[in-house]
């Protein structure tokens, strides 16, 4: 997907389905039961949108209440997440894996007013929360709460907050990113196509809606009014039948999903894939076997490596701005509307980046020190270590904090994984850091072959 001039106009966040055309398409297949798909058009959607947005001011919310979403993937969720955003209230997707107790930190640290679950995730929402259920009969349903009729909004307030996600680090709790309107409909735009030929697109979203790789790309698509393929979770053979039955053309997702498509040899000699053209990767080092790999299934298609941040937003890289083919591992140029920098690295071309993007959150909710900790003077430290080549483009290297010393040098495992992936009989490599009474610290691989190949520790090393 090539990014365009932003040119994309909405009240808020919640309003980025374009209502003047293309109503009647397919706006979203919901593939929970794939026996029976549910297949929802632009109108519909729209409506069921508006109509929850209307009934959650009926009941008295305000705007500025944040109102959680716990739902695995499908057509309500999304629904409730836009219908909340649209209406002025706050929309808090929750990570429903992570453990109940967390589940409940978070309720409690974003200040929740209400959610909107579906029936397997009831149990996980605290005492003292309305509850609003997708499916089944306890509590409030979901369609008996939506009012229908259009949603009439003014033009949005500037700064004004349309979500917190909360992002898990290393170690601690998870933090609340809250994210204006502006900040994310300029990202949003960056993707912007707007064009007759940009809705006969389709593809399929299987990242966790709750993920802002999942939730950035399911906006992309209704934005420009693809046809939105969703499935509750991924399985490698069910995500391919999909591509393959519904003439898929763009795909997103992380590597280990591609990683276990390309094990599934019998089923792809009997698919038809060419329908894909473009395949964007991110939210996760990729290495170049990957690439070639993901070339095999689909070799109608460019393969991108994709980038962002929660925190900064996930438009900060573009294409060359005088054309040039982006090599394999870039992630392409900066926008140029960001500002970024590369720090405290052993050249002015390699350093941990950090951004100022219009899509940087204001700082991490409820947490002055650590925001003081990863935004200085404006800028924002991504902890990602980066190279920029003699073009101009951008490639990941590692994270700050994994890195360590061995002998006096300053190693990545990011780097050495994918040095020893370039090996023909190399499928998989994982690499961490050891004790060692010479040289303090020194890199131990653990490594996967690929089926049918041989290869001895010396050989490797």
């Amino acid at each position: 997907m090539t990014p365009s001039v932003p040119s994309l106009t909405c009240a808020n966040l919640g309003d980025l389905i374009p209502r003047d055309k293309n109503q009647d398409a397919d706006a979203f297949i919901d593939l929970r039961d794939p026996a029976r798909p549910w297949t929802w058009t632009y109108a519909t959607m729209t409506g069921r949108i508006d109509a929850i947005g209307r009934g959650l001011l009926a009941r008295g919310y305000r705007p500025g209440d944040r109102i959680a979403i716990v739902s695995e993937n499908r057509a309500e969720f999304i629904q409730s997440y836009l219908g909340v955003m649209r209406a002025g209230f706050v929309a808090v997707p929750i990570n429903f894996k992570l453990a109940r107790d967390t589940i409940e930190y978070i309720v409690a640290d974003a200040g929740i007013r209400a959610a909107i679950v579906d029936g397997p995730r009831r149990a996980l929402i605290p005492p003292g929360v309305r509850v609003y259920t997708m499916d089944g009969e306890s509590d409030e349903p979901l369609a008996s709460l939506m009012d229908p009729g259009p949603l009439l909004l003014g033009p949005r307030v500037p700064g004004g907050l349309a979500k917190i996600l909360y992002t898990s680090g290393s170690t601690g709790r998870p933090k609340g990113v809250p994210l204006d309107h502006d900040g994310q409909l300029w990202a949003l735009s960056k993707y912007f196509v707007g064009s007759e030929e940009g809705r006969k697109e389709r593809t399929v979203i299987v990242a966790p809606a709750y993920h802002k790789n999942g939730l950035f790309f399911s906006m992309v698509a209704l934005s420009n009014q693809f046809t939105v393929v969703s499935m509750p979770r991924f399985e490698a053979r069910a995500f391919l039948e999909a591509v393959a039955k519904y003439g898929c053309t763009l795909l997103s997702g992380i590597p280990t999903m591609f990683a276990l498509m390309a094990r599934e040899r019998d089923l792809l000699a009997s698919l038809d894939l060419s329908s894909v053209r473009a395949v964007t990767i991110g939210s996760a080092p990729l290495t170049g076997a990957l690439v070639d790999r993901v070339r095999a299934i689909f070799p109608g298609a460019t393969v991108q490596n994709g980038y962002g941040t929660t925190e900064a937003g996930p438009s900060v890289f573009g294409p060359h701005p005088v054309g040039l083919p982006r090599p394999d591992l870039a992630l392409g140029v900066p926008l140029r509307d960001i500002e970024w920098r590369l720090m405290n690295g052993p050249s002015a071309d390699e350093g941990v980046l950090e951004l100022k993007t219009p899509a940087l959150m204001s700082g991490y909710l409820n947490l002055p020190a650590v925001t003081a900790s990863r935004i200085r003077d404006g800028w924002y430290d991504t902890g990602d270590v980066m190279r920029r080549d003699a073009d101009g483009f951008f490639y990941f290297v590692g994270r700050a904090d994994d890195m360590f010393v061995c002998g006096g040098e300053n190693i990545y495992p990011g780097e050495v994984e994918k040095l020893l992936e370039r090996h023909p009989a190399v499928a998989e490599a994982s690499v961490v850091p050891a004790p060692d009474e010479i040289k303090g610290q020194i890199p131990v691989a653990f490594v996967v072959l690929a089926p049918g190949q041989a290869a001895t520790d010396a050989e490797i090393k």
